[in-house]
This record gives C-alpha cells, sequence and structure tokens, in this order.
C-alpha cells in the first residue's frame, strides 16, 4: 500500500505507531546478545531516545554492562533515566530504565 495525501497512514489509539500492536503490561525487553557488537550501544540509545517521560525499557545482557552504564552517564543528564539492576548474572544481566525527564 502506498500512503497519499489521499491515502494517509493514520494511527490506532492503541499505539503511537500505525503498525496496530501495543506492548503487553510491564515494559518491553530487548534482549541485546542478539545484536551485533558492533551496533549494539547504538541500539540500545536508539531504543532510550524514543522513550517518554515515565516509559521505560528492560535490557537483556550476557554481562554486567557497566561500559554501558558509563556511556548513558555521560550521554544524559541527571536523572533522565531511573536505573534499576532486576537480574545480576551469571548469564543473564537484566537492567530497567525508566525515563524520568
Amino acid at each position: 500500500m502506498e500512503y497519499t495525501a489521499e491515502n494517509p497512514l493514520t494511527l490506532t489509539q492503541k499505539s503511537s505507531c500505525a503498525c496496530g500492536e501495543h506492548d503487553g503490561e510491564g515494559f518491553p525487553e530487548l534482549d541485546v546478545r542478539v545484536i551485533p557488537h558492533a551496533i549494539r550501544h547504538a541500539t540500545i540509545f536508539g531504543a532510550l531516545d524514543s522513550l517518554a517521560v515515565g516509559a521505560g525499557l528492560v535490557i537483556i545482557a550476557n554481562h554486567a554492562p557497566l561500559p554501558l552504564l558509563a556511556q548513558v552517564e555521560q550521554r544524559y543528564r541527571e536523572g533522565a533515566f531511573a536505573i534499576s539492576s532486576l537480574t545480576e548474572g551469571p548469564e543473564e544481566w537484566k537492567v530497567q530504565f525508566r525515563r524520568e525527564a
């Protein structure tokens, strides 16, 4: 389908995108273990940048994401995210990010 002025792209009330899908309860999870290392942090930053205030994201990694957390601290102003560790290894780490400002 081609989107034109006569056939515009419309948004559903369930979602902020046109796919018509919506996330379930809780924050969506992004399993970064399957993302190529060369683009992993850029992918996470893109996801974090897209979050509205009050929205969140849980990342799943195969190691403690200390380098990522240091980059988040440098990239975003203080208080931009509430960050909490949900699972700490040894095979899986889950970190929740909630947009605060």
